[in-house]
């Protein structure tokens, strides 16, 4: 519980259905008086609820983990999604583990997403995505497997589960969404039906560590950053960056060198600090239709070769069809190829595949 509207909703959802509810918030490092207020309202929330609650101070581990990964990649010329490395390597992993030391048997957060339960056949080879289980299978003497699929919520605007890719089987057995049949005014309604505090706070927009402060302002800060040239394609010196960390791919605003603009970021040399940017659209770098992936996660199946999907490469862009081209050492690694050129893929970044029904299939990380 974060003490937002939506994981709050989420508890009173659970306890409403009789489940045993029992919060936790962990505390992540941020603004200090953001932090207090926030767990005023969960512990207003809680008393209201009649649900006990844990506060479990993350603080160490999350600034070196979370934070780390995210300088580390900014440094290395990379753009980093922090939502989606969390989620798989801190927020989940430390939830399942406070809940198996306390016994509890699922976790639940206020996500916009929906997993399905359902029963396959152990050896059919999936390669449409729809839901493998009818009558025919039932009172017959065939071996069936549980399966979890995750898909998207409800709430097309704030659907979420491009965040949750990284999530297997064994954590979506033991994941709740209650959320995911919702839209954000039911959600809001819930709350102040439920008598909620929080039923009308505001949603922060911000990464949680960077709240009150730029993403330049947060890299300055923490990076040691060295000025560089900034050159056309021909290697024209057209000015002096403030940092390669500090730019990305397909970047227009914020380069400062005017002229005959505007100019883009074309690409980034770590080794010679050079910064290259171009002002002709006609032959911008800009658009791909082929990217290697790496780190891939398969949700419930290994699509085959050549599966046609739809693939999202950043949260709020649109879903664009694409081809899976071939498969790497042990499905880690793939190739796809976009229908139509995307703009401004960046390495670091997660492109996720779904099937037309909504089912998150999986993704991987741009190389």
């Amino acid at each position: 519980m974060s003490g937002g509207v939506d994981s709050s909703s989420a508890a009173a959802l659970l306890k409403n259905q009789d489940f045993q509810v029992k919060g936790l918030f962990l505390r992540l490092y941020g603004e200090e008086e953001k932090t207090l207020k926030n767990i005023q309202d969960v512990e207003k929330v809680c008393q209201k609820l009649d649900i006990p609650l844990q506060i479990k101070d993350v603080r160490p581990r999350f600034k070196k983990e979370v934070m780390g990964y995210f300088l580390e990649e900014y440094a290395s010329g990379r753009t980093p999604n922090p939502c989606v490395f969390c989620n798989e390597n801190f927020k989940f992993k430390i939830l399942l583990e406070e809940a198996k030391k306390a016994g509890i048997d699922y976790v639940a957060t206020g996500h916009y997403a929906r997993i399905t339960k359902i029963q396959e056949t152990i050896n059919k080879q999936i390669t449409n995505y729809k839901l493998q289980i009818t009558n025919k299978f039932q009172n017959q003497n065939v071996k069936l497997k549980t399966v979890f699929r995750l898909r998207t919520a409800k709430d097309k605007n704030k659907d979420q589960s491009y965040f949750l890719y990284r999530l297997g089987q064994k954590e979506l057995a033991r994941i709740i969404f209650p959320l995911g049949e919702y839209e954000k005014t039911q959600v809001r309604a819930l709350a102040k039906t439920f008598g909620l505090a929080v039923s009308e706070k505001k949603e922060s927009q911000d990464v949680c560590f960077m709240a009150g402060v730029t993403l330049d302002e947060f890299l300055k800060k923490n990076l040691k950053l060295k000025k560089g040239k900034i050159v056309d394609a021909t290697g024209k010196i057209l000015g002096i960056h403030h940092g390669l960390p500090l730019y990305t791919i397909g970047q227009r605003k914020g380069i400062h060198i005017g002229g005959t603009g505007p100019y883009y970021v074309v690409a980034k040399d770590l080794k010679k600090n050079i910064l290259t940017v171009s002002n002709d659209l006609q032959k911008l770098p800009l658009f791909y239709k082929v990217a290697i992936l790496e780190k891939v996660s398969w949700v419930s199946a290994i699509p085959p070769r050549l599966a046609r999907v739809l693939a999202r490469s950043r949260y709020r862009n649109p879903l664009v069809y694409a081809i899976i081209k071939k498969h790497g050492a042990n499905n880690a690694e793939c190739e796809i190829e976009f229908e139509k050129p995307e703009k401004a893929l960046a390495s670091g970044q997660s492109v996720v595949f779904y099937a037309k029904t909504g089912e998150v299939i999986g993704g991987g990380v741009i190389a």
